[in-house]
């Protein structure tokens, strides 16, 4: 834990940095340990785990959605998730606005690399997304969410998040009142520094935190 806090200080451009804890793999007394050492951030990937967290975790812990999220398993999160980090059809934004008795924190996903595994809308077609989810009252995006490829190639990660750093800097200029998309929710534990200086706000670390 120190040691990932060191290397987000250590390479974070002047911008705060969010760790979230990917608990998704370990059992609830982990993410109560890692609470006890000052996370206050965690991700879950399915909405069983996520509750099972959100029952022993204290009322200042906040979770995030971080998987990709079936529209009829919406209504089981919506009153206990912080923030969704997989908004990347129009059918679960009107799921989440129907579901939702206040305004949900979302960061839209964007398939940056192009890859056929991996969820999330293409990069040409995240405006017109965003201007789409001006319909749903209840969806607020606040940022924009990759996956770089899984790979040791500095290069390709670092493009990687330098296009989704550009283009969240090109909605953001739109001032949006419903997607002010301050955010960027980018880096895992193999490239989180690398994502970091690239102007990541939100990084999501399981693997090394977990072990």
């Amino acid at each position: 834990m120190k040691h990932v806090r060191q290397t987000i200080e250590q390479h974070r451009a002047g911008q705060d940095v969010t760790l979230i804890a990917v608990t998704k793999s370990v059992g609830p007394d982990v993410a109560t340990a890692l609470y006890e050492e000052g996370v206050r951030h965690f991700g879950e990937n399915r909405p069983e785990g996520l509750l099972a967290k959100a029952e022993v975790l204290p009322d200042d812990a906040l979770i995030h959605f971080i998987g990709s999220l079936q529209t009829r398993k919406v209504r089981q999160i919506i009153d206990r998730v912080a923030a969704i980090h997989s908004l990347d059809r129009l059918s679960l934004a009107a799921e989440i606005d129907k579901r939702a008795n206040r305004v949900i924190d979302c960061f839209v996903q964007v398939n940056v690399s192009g890859e056929a595994s991996k969820h999330g809308i293409e990069k040409e077609e995240v405006h017109a997304f965003i201007e789409n989810c001006k319909q749903y009252p209840h969806i607020r995006v606040i940022g924009l969410m990759t996956m770089a490829p899984l790979t040791e190639d500095e290069s390709v990660l670092r493009d990687t998040f330098h296009q989704l750093r550009t283009l969240r800097d090109d909605v953001l200029a739109k001032g949006y009142a419903h997607a002010p998309c301050t955010e960027l929710s980018m880096g895992m534990s193999n490239d989180y520094p690398i994502a970091v200086e690239e102007g990541a706000s939100f990084v999501r670390i399981g693997t090394i935190l977990v072990q």
